[in-house]
């Protein structure tokens, strides 16, 4: 089934910009059989590990995240882009190729000690996974896991994930 998800996920060359080919999932969501697939590979990762929360990344880390938190039945927490969230909130500022962005998760979201997997489509740099690691880290939570759709080789993402003890890094997809 691995195969026919891959053949469903769009490569679209130059976007963002000059010399990337970006991995566009919408191709595979439209296709109900498919996504269920996408969704039941991540829960069969996960159905037997003891796990709080899911934290999904913004945007498409809630596309993943929230199924697959409702297929578990744990709660879902987002981690979005500054200015989203209105109570207290904790802030992580991360370096992009050119310049940086930041994120935030709201202060209350997790207890303290509460197993975390971090979900999103794609892991690249590992840049915003592991700024929103720091978040589940200022929160007190342990994170158990880091789950994707979509890993690109090459890119270091994993091996930047390794400074997070205990948080075993799964993709369905390899680029």
């Amino acid at each position: 089934m691995l195969a026919g998800i891959k053949e469903k996920i769009r490569a679209v060359k130059d976007f963002p910009k000059e010399g990337i080919i970006f991995r566009d999932i919408t191709t595979a969501l439209k296709d109900a059989d498919v996504m269920a697939a996408m969704i039941d590979y991540l829960y069969e990762q996960y159905k037997d590990k003891k796990i709080d929360y899911i934290v999904g990344l913004e945007s498409r880390g809630f596309i993943v995240g929230m199924p697959l938190a409702y297929k578990l039945h744990v709660g879902f927490v987002p981690i979005r882009k500054p200015g989203k969230l209105p109570a207290d909130k904790y802030s992580q500022t991360y370096d992009l190729e050119y310049g940086s962005d930041t994120i935030e998760m709201h202060k209350d979201a997790i207890e303290e000690g509460a197993n975390v997997l971090l979900v999103d489509d794609l892991l690249a740099t590992g840049g915003t996974a592991c700024a929103a690691c720091n978040l589940i880290r200022k929160a007190k939570g342990n994170i158990v896991g880091a789950a994707f759709w979509i890993e690109l080789n090459g890119l270091n993402g994993r091996q930047k994930l390794k400074e997070f003890e205990n948080c075993e890094v799964i993709s369905m997809l390899q680029y």
